[in-house]
């Protein structure tokens, strides 16, 4: 099986430096270097889809554009990139999103992916006119996917839960495919809805033997549920020819933050109560010191910006090696980024991409797709409202004339 790759479409803006802003940190002027139009974007999903990336995650939150809208006009230039939409279930209808998706499904050729984002900080939610607290936001969000499920199956859906009711509801079409749900959380909250829930448990970039204990909890609880989700980490990527050059490019980005505005983005990270973020500032503890937090992870982005705040720093060769360290750890999938992401996009995918698929870990999608389907996972199905997977499908009959394969 291939390793998958996507990249990221900055809605927030892009730069040759850090662009900051999400979970409640300031924005960066940076971020007026190119401003995110639907031309820009659609630059760099066109370059991520010639490159071989899958799909291209897309923000959530007051700090960037909205996902649905841009990624819906940015398809319009793309074939075959995917969309990682990022969205709160908080703020839609389940309903209305499971329309949504069959909708996007329909005018895109089936190029929806769903990013489950249960919320951001408490003052965004509260903003958009949600109060619950964050336990309560997960157990809303396990509603959500429950109904959206059942729609998504073809049900008519009459529910009436502590947070989510609906009564009738029903989709006049569905969607084809339906689209996989990625989630991340860092609680034990979240990690309950993902064993129940989701198709791709995502994972912030952490040292290997956090990504580890990570990978084995949420395994543990999907097992117990019946399920065996898949496992995907976030990560920027700073890779150049040499080992030298990479680390003076992440040497020339830590040299364009300024100070104080470091000292203002920690001070509202400190605030989060994001499991996931306090976990991204005891990498680096808001010191510009001692960055390297294992060999070629680098926690320089997480002083500037909210979320995903490490990146993979060396020569193609040494990021190939972080690559399949983490693989071997149960990662299939890589949700990467790098500014400005034009060109980090082509430096990755002409540098790092060949070297894996040299060792047969990966395959760009468009000869995946010449050798035709690949038999569906356990996971492509959906599970029930309880979480439970559907019975095993019966296999294909073999056209006449033709026995099965050995």
């Amino acid at each position: 099986m291939s390793l998958v790759f996507h990249w990221f479409l900055p809605t927030n803006g892009d730069s040759r430096h850090v662009v900051g802003g999400g979970h409640g940190s300031p924005a960066t002027a940076a971020a007026q270097d190119r401003t995110p139009t639907v031309a820009y974007l659609s630059q760099i999903a066109g370059a991520a889809e010639d490159l071989g990336f899958v799909g291209a995650l897309t923000p959530t939150g007051a700090w960037c554009e909205d996902a649905w809208l841009t990624t819906a006009m940015v398809s319009q230039h793309t074939e075959r990139l995917k969309f990682l939409v990022a969205f709160r279930p908080g703020f839609v209808s389940p309903t209305l999103a499971a329309q949504m998706a069959a909708t996007f499904q329909r005018h895109t050729g089936g190029r929806l992916l769903l990013n489950v984002v249960t919320g951001g900080e408490g003052h965004e939610q509260r903003a958009y006119g949600d109060f619950l607290d964050k336990d309560a936001r997960y157990r809303r969000t396990a509603e959500f996917l429950e109904i959206v499920g059942e729609l998504w199956r073809g049900a008519t859906v009459d529910r009436a839960g502590a947070h989510l009711r609906v009564a009738d509801a029903r989709l006049t079409r569905l969607p084809d495919p339906v689209p996989e749900v990625y989630f991340g959380g860092s609680s034990p909250a979240a990690a309950e809805v993902a064993a129940r829930h989701v198709d791709v448990y995502l994972t912030w970039g952490e040292p290997p033997a956090a990504v580890a204990g990570k990978i084995a909890r949420i395994r543990g609880l999907a097992e117990r549920a019946g399920r065996s989700p898949r496992f995907g980490i976030r990560l920027h990527v700073i890779t150049r020819d040499t080992a030298e050059q990479a680390w003076a490019e992440a040497r020339r980005l830590l040299d364009g933050f300024d100070p104080e505005h470091v000292r203002a983005v920690q001070a509202a990270l400190a605030r989060s109560a994001s499991e996931g973020q306090q976990r991204m500032l005891a990498l680096h503890g808001g010191s510009r010191d001692d960055l390297e937090v294992h060999p070629n992870l680098w926690a320089g982005i997480g002083l500037v910006r909210g979320g995903a705040g490490t990146a993979l720093v060396g020569s193609h060769i040494e990021v190939a090696e972080r690559i399949v360290e983490y693989h071997r750890l149960g990662i299939d999938e890589f949700v990467l980024s790098g500014y400005p992401h034009l060109e980090e996009a082509y430096w990755f995918g002409e540098g790092v991409l060949p070297r894996l698929a040299e060792q047969g870990l990966w395959t760009h999608p468009r000869h995946l797709a010449a050798a035709g389907p690949a038999p569906p996972r356990p996971t492509d199905r959906l599970p029930d409202s309880a979480g439970r997977p559907p019975a095993p499908a019966a296999p294909p009959t073999p056209p006449a004339g033709h026995g099965v394969r050995r």
